[in-house]
């Protein structure tokens, strides 16, 4: 809901805009409506369109889809330990079977990323794998390769926590919002009063704002229409319980 009310104030901002500088332009002085100053209203708007599409791909950026293969290279890292390791493993196939199956789903269906049980269950593989000792200098560098992996779970699992309520400030949507009103102004300016005009105008800033529907519904990953599926955390449960 949140992010259909966004796009939706985009829609008409961007509009606004569009269809208020192009009825107010022919009501200006000539000066102002000369070629030379057309010129530098198209350039100024050029650096906000950099600018805002330098912002909206910041905005878009994310490291949501690669918690799976981080468990995945970590169950084989593990193998590749041998006896020793199984304990651990063991306990992270708990952990996995935990996540793909309650984290995800959470109660009535809804995800609850910030699961203690699954919280407890790695805590649990931390300290089990804490434990092991390498006796050799080949071991020794396979428990290296254990807990680079294993840091790098714990710190993707910690970003998936941080990130579930959504990481883009509203202030950010205030600022490209505003920017991206300068250029649909500009737009307007001097621009012909066909119908051909408006409903080109009228379909970009849809088009705009269909795209700030997806960047906050993909920010807020388990919730609104698209969701971060677990699928892949399914089949690497399939994979570590091999």
């Amino acid at each position: 809901m949140h992010e259909l009310l966004v796009a939706s104030a985009v829609f008409i901002c961007l509009v606004a805009a569009a269809l208020i500088s192009f009825l107010v332009s022919d009501r200006m002085p000539e000066r102002d409506r000369q070629d030379d100053t057309h010129t530098v209203v198209r350039l100024a708007a050029n650096i906000f369109v950099v600018a805002t599409s330098l912002v909206l791909g910041l905005m878009m950026t994310s490291a949501k889809n690669a918690f799976a293969t981080e468990l995945i290279l970590l169950d084989r890292s593990l193998k590749r330990y041998g006896p020793e390791a199984d304990e651990v493993r063991r306990r992270l196939a708990a952990y996995v079977h935990q996540a793909a199956h309650v984290t995800w789903e959470g109660p009535n269906g809804l995800p609850g990323v910030e699961d203690r049980v699954a919280e407890s269950l790695l805590e649990d593989l931390e300290a089990s794998f804490a434990a092991m000792r390498p006796s050799d200098p080949v071991r020794i560098q396979l428990w290296r390769d254990v807990q680079a992996n294993l840091q790098n779970v714990v710190r993707r699992r910690w970003s998936l926590v941080e990130e579930s309520e959504g990481t883009i400030p509203p202030a950010l949507l205030v600022v490209v919002t505003s920017w991206l009103a300068v250029i649909f102004a500009s737009f307007g300016y001097r621009a012909p009063r066909n119908a051909v005009v408006i409903t080109t105008l009228v379909a970009a800033a849809f088009l705009i704002a269909v795209a700030f529907y997806l960047i906050l519904d993909l920010d807020q990953p388990f919730a609104g229409a698209i969701e971060v599926s677990s699928a892949p955390l399914q089949r690497a449960e399939e994979q570590i319980s091999r």
